[in-house]
């Protein structure tokens, strides 16, 4: 067999693995979390209501984010239903194109194999490939626009105006997917880039600015322009000066963490090639920073990509881990170019044991933390009992689980946020003649057992259903 038919057989078996592996069980676990409930909810109602453009959570708009991810969630409804897999399918899908787009980098280079192989195994990418996220949505937007414009700057590469196109395109796909940090990330990343190699940009990578930004803002206004047009300034205020500024200058959203947390981050992110990636930043001191080889260029490109998010979301008010995961196909190429000296069979032994690993817990252990961490099976529990088309009061914080499994039932307040049981009592409640269905902390459910026509249905070890009868 001629060697190339050989590679693209070996190629194909690789990316048939991977692409099983990242759809594998995608609705085995119910939604969790704050957001990922929320995210597929404010989905839900666009996909019902038939609106792409003002997206609502229990009828309030919701401006936090902006309409990629909801948009793959209401296309991924239309066609296999409401469902957790449906909802996470698009975020796989991300997934899988950020891996492909490390592959069309490294292929230049002769190391595409190992890039993939590491892209694909990368705890960080698996975990929030399989969420409702719009992390991974970003990091995959933002991936394809820097791969293009690495791209554009190797010797070996031709239609370098086309490349540039494609990367002021992504960079408009990534203001769609997660607002102005469409813009910092891609263009940061290209500016230290150029700053490490002690050089400025070429004539057509100036000129390019003229047509590039324009054609950016053009693919973005698919949704901002109609968006701002129907909402206006309460758009803008909610998205931009409050989701975006008073987000990353404040602690508003409530998530401080130490300056050195997103160091510490990237290093889980990329487990298991944390060692790997260590020794290929220790030994980048013997780097050409301003070599005209590709080599050379990827490196020091991959290492500003890595640099940016870090260094920038590290002087924001509010930290989470998933705000630097764009900076992980940067990883996979540095530990890539390390592993080319190396033996190919052991990088896929840790790869292979990685993603073992993930099934394991998916089947095994997942379940019971995420039957604690969602009010699917206690609403479960309550309809069984009488209450299945009972108003639901939920519960703000970690679980906002029950704004998707109680969709057009639970109760909210004027200003958009959940009613919660300590803000109605239960004589306002039967005073609506209605039974409800009420979470509450497990640790007060000792304070409603023995109320007259309140029924303890039910508790996970975190959360309790009750049931409030008129």
């Amino acid at each position: 067999m001629h060697p190339s038919t050989l590679a693209k057989r070996v190629y194909l078996l690789l990316f048939a693995v991977i692409i099983v592996f990242y759809f594998y069980g995608l609705g085995k676990l119910p939604l969790l979390g704050p957001d990922e409930p929320r995210y597929a909810q404010v989905a839900r109602e666009m996909f019902l209501n038939r609106d792409l453009i003002t997206p609502t959570l229990g009828g309030h708009t919701w401006f936090e984010k902006p309409a990629l991810l909801y948009w793959m969630i209401v296309g991924s409804f239309k066609v296999f239903g409401v469902s957790e897999w449906s909802a996470r399918l698009g975020p796989a899908v991300c997934g899988l194109l950020t891996i492909v787009a490390v592959w069309c980098i490294d292929r230049e280079e002769g190391f595409a194999f190992r890039a993939v192989v590491v892209s694909a195994s990368c705890l960080g990418l698996i975990v929030f490939s399989r969420a409702a996220s719009f992390d991974v949505v970003i990091t995959m937007t933002s991936t394809w626009a820097l791969a293009f414009f690495l791209l554009h700057e190797l010797p070996s590469t031709k239609n370098k105006r086309l490349l540039l196109a494609g990367f002021y395109v992504f960079v408009g796909l990534s203001l769609l997917a997660k607002g102005l940090v469409g813009i910092v990330i891609p263009f940061g990343v290209v500016g230290l880039y150029y700053l490490l190699r002690r050089t400025l940009p070429q004539r057509p990578v100036w000129l390019s600015l003229i047509w590039g930004l324009p054609l950016a803002l053009l693919v973005a206004a698919i949704w901002y322009g109609p968006v701002i047009a129907r909402n206006g300034w309460t758009f803008i205020d909610e998205f931009f000066v409050q989701h975006h500024f008073a987000r990353f200058v404040s602690n508003k959203y409530h998530h401080p963490q130490p300056v050195y947390f997103y160091p510490v981050i990237i290093l889980m992110l990329a487990l298991p090639w944390t060692v790997h990636l260590i020794v290929a930043l220790v030994k980048a001191r013997k780097w050409e920073w301003r070599g005209a080889d590709s080599v050379s260029i990827v490196r020091i490109f991959s290492l500003a990509w890595l640099l940016l998010p870090i260094v920038f979301f590290s002087f924001s008010g509010s930290k989470l881990p998933g705000y630097i995961l764009p900076a992980l196909p940067a990883v996979a190429l540095l530990v890539a170019d390390r592993l080319t000296v190396r033996s190919a069979r052991w990088p896929l032994v840790i790869a292979g044991a990685t993603l073992a690993l993930v099934v394991i817990v998916v089947n095994f252990f997942a379940a019971p933390f995420a039957r604690r961490e969602s009010v699917k099976d206690l609403l479960a529990l309550a309809d069984a009992r009488g209450y299945a088309t009972s108003p639901v009061i939920a519960q703000r914080g970690d679980d906002r689980s029950a704004e998707f499994y109680a969709y057009g039932r639970v109760i909210y307040r004027a200003d958009g946020e959940v009613l919660t049981f300590d803000e109605i009592s239960v004589d306002d409640a039967r005073a609506r003649g209605n039974k409800f269905v009420v979470f509450i902390p497990v640790q007060y459910v000792e304070n409603y057992r023995d109320a007259p026509r309140i029924e303890v249905i039910g508790d996970n070890g975190h959360t309790a259903v009750l049931g409030w009868q008129p």
